[in-house]
């Protein structure tokens, strides 16, 4: 994945162009994200886009993550080397590209970010940027009342 393609200022470019699906799409694809199928998915469930917004962890849904954090599975010592490396380039100064997020239910899941958040968790952050996926008006209505 190339960190200068897919950064949280290319995002917002993406969707002042209105083409942040494109960029979702894109990213997912990428060397490093590796998850081509999951854009795939994702492009066909949730047609409108918005962000980067700044989004404390504490509302993320995670799929991932370690035994004192909420999550639906833990961290396998695969994943504990991986997000340690990414805890220490935070600490170096490296900026991730934004989380992936879908409104869902009147709450956010982290569909791609799972090691970034927990890298950036450690690193002593509480919020980062994210785009975020919504499946109609109605749902973006729901989360800009209850986010901006």
């Amino acid at each position: 994945m190339s960190d200068q393609e897919f950064t949280v200022e290319s995002a917002r470019s993406a969707s002042e162009a209105g083409r942040l699906d494109d960029w979702v799409a894109r990213f997912l694809a990428s060397d490093g994200s590796d998850n081509a199928e999951l854009g795939k998915e994702l492009s066909g469930e949730y047609d409108d886009w918005t962000g980067p917004v700044r989004l404390p962890f504490d509302r993320l849904h995670r799929l991932a993550g370690p035994p004192d954090q909420p999550t639906l599975d833990r961290l396998t010592d695969d994943d504990e080397e991986t997000v340690e490396a990414m805890e220490e380039s935070v600490d170096d100064g490296w900026v991730p590209p934004p989380f992936v997020a879908t409104w869902q239910d009147d709450h956010l899941v982290l569909e791609d970010g799972n090691h970034r958040a927990e890298g950036l968790r450690r690193a002593g952050q509480d919020s980062y940027w994210c785009v975020v996926g919504f499946d109609g008006p109605e749902a973006r209505s729901r989360f800009e009342a209850e986010f901006e």
